[in-house]
C-alpha cells in the first residue's frame, strides 16, 4: 500500500483572492491563468477560492503559491495525517 502525498490546506479563499489582486510581481492574475500557470484544473482553483475544497497534494500548493510569487505558508498550512482525519501539523510548542 503506498502513501498518500503530504497534503496542505488554503488558509482561506480569501487570501487566495487577495493574492491574485497583487502577485508577487504586483500585477493581477485570474484564476484561469492561475490554474494554467501552475498547472492544474481552473474548477480546483475556484473551489479553493469559494472553500468548497480546501486541501491539496503537495505538489500543487507549491504550484500555486510559485505562480504566485508566494512562499508556501503564506498560503497553505501542512496538514498530518491522523487515521483518517487530516489534522494541521503542530510546531513544537505551538497549539493546533
Amino acid at each position: 500500500m503506498s502513501e498518500s502525498p503530504p497534503m496542505y490546506a488554503v488558509v482561506s479563499g480569501d487570501r487566495l483572492k487577495l493574492l491574485m489582486e497583487r502577485t508577487g510581481t504586483g500585477e493581477p492574475i485570474t484564476s484561469r491563468e492561475l490554474a494554467a500557470a501552475a498547472g492544474v484544473a481552473h474548477g480546483t482553483i475556484g473551489a479553493l477560492m469559494s472553500g468548497a475544497q480546501r486541501r491539496v497534494p503537495e505538489d500543487k500548493a507549491r504550484a500555486i503559491t510559485a505562480a504566485l510569487g508566494v512562499e508556501l505558508k503564506v498560503l497553505f498550512i501542512p496538514m498530518e495525517r491522523a487515521g483518517r482525519t487530516f489534522v494541521p501539523v503542530a510546531k513544537e510548542g505551538q497549539a493546533v
